[in-house]
């Protein structure tokens, strides 16, 4: 991945049960610091004990939407990174509890230039879906069908969207 400015040096913890996720993320995101955890519990305890610009939790198997409590308490940039949990109401529970981003893990390759993306509109204080959203929403119509924003929540949409 393409060294940027807004990347470098960035402390970031990375949540995932599946220890070759954690490493393919500590790889691609060779730029910054990085803390691992694959469990809930040392997850909440490097949150206490560090400080953070941004967070990456998968959903299942580590009970991330708690530690994206703790992260939207804390004030830290959170994307939810899932493949189990891929639905249209998991995105919906993810952004309305202070999510940041819910991105596939098949697009786990990517993931630098969404972190980028959720770090720049935080920069400047945007509370909608930024460039993340435009860049996977193909896939999510590909996955959810054409038509799966019309069929969720449309408060959600009007505030995010």
């Amino acid at each position: 991945m393409q060294d940027t400015e807004i990347l470098r040096g960035k402390r970031i913890l990375v949540v995932d049960d599946e220890l070759d996720i954690l490493e393919l993320i500590e790889d691609i995101l060779d730029m910054c610091v990085i803390n691992k955890a694959s469990n809930f519990e040392n997850a909440k305890d490097l949150l206490e004990k560090n400080s953070y610009d941004a967070a990456i939790l998968d959903i299942m198997g580590v009970k991330g939407y708690e530690l994206l409590g703790i992260t939207t308490k804390q004030n830290i940039p959170t994307l939810m990174l899932t493949a189990h949990a891929l639905s249209p109401d998991n995105f919906v529970e993810s952004i309305n509890k202070g999510a940041h981003a819910y991105v596939p893990k098949d697009k786990i390759s990517e993931i630098g230039i969404f972190l980028e993306d959720i770090l720049s509109v935080r920069e400047r204080g945007i509370k909608r879906l930024g460039k993340w959203f435009a860049r996977l929403e193909p896939y999510f119509e590909k996955e959810f069908g054409a038509y799966w924003k019309e069929k969720e929540n449309p408060d959600f949409w009007r505030k995010y969207y």
